[in-house]
């Protein structure tokens, strides 16, 4: 078997904020009861993280797990532990109702990094980005343009962006674009 290939090659901007693929990472939807004890140990069993709370993500190192709706979550982890992560979800939750469906090579995941990166983000997400309103350690799932796409920031000045391999090239060149076009002026500066 060959080595998977990230959708764009790794490609990157370059300039006072960086657009860039991040490569290949393994991803799995869970869906399911969010309450049940059985989902929140996985979330330690997987990834080493507690349960995100609503509209959070948790994050450390290669690995995460997001919050996506009421019942659903995403596993951010090495592309190589995927399958040894469904036999596990599939043996702690034997007999309770869940789906869990490896998304890996479904997904890219991009990253937007410099000193705008948040209006970056705003001119083409539909949602509130004020710093009071959205931060390090929250994820939203939104539109970025015309495709959807879930977003978090991963620092104060990255961005992480998570949307489906098909339209890859398409979220890296609407990043890009909004990236060379610069800033507004709409946030305070260094937010």
């Amino acid at each position: 078997m060959s080595d998977p290939i990230s959708a764009l090659s790794l490609r990157a901007t370059h300039g006072s904020v960086q657009v860039s693929d991040t490569g290949v990472h393994g991803m799995i939807t869970l869906r399911g009861d969010l309450a049940s004890s059985k989902i929140r140990s996985l979330c330690k069993d997987l990834v080493g993280l507690p349960a995100p709370a609503p509209r959070e993500v948790q994050v450390k190192g290669d690995a995460a797990v997001l919050w996506m709706s009421p019942d659903e979550l995403l596993f951010v982890l090495p592309y190589g532990n995927v399958a040894d992560s469904l036999a596990r979800i599939a043996k702690v939750l034997k007999g309770q109702h869940h789906l869990a469906v490896d998304v890996s090579d479904a997904r890219t995941m991009l990253r937007v990094d410099g000193p705008f990166a948040r209006e970056v983000i705003a001119k083409l997400a539909p949602v509130d980005l004020y710093p009071g309103a959205f931060g390090e350690g929250q994820v939203l799932r939104s539109r970025l343009g015309q495709i959807t796409a879930a977003f978090w920031m991963s620092g104060p000045q990255t961005f992480e962006v998570i949307c489906f391999r098909s339209v890859a090239e398409y979220a890296f060149d609407l990043l890009a674009a909004s990236a060379a076009a610069g800033p507004v002026g709409h946030f305070p500066r260094g937010t």
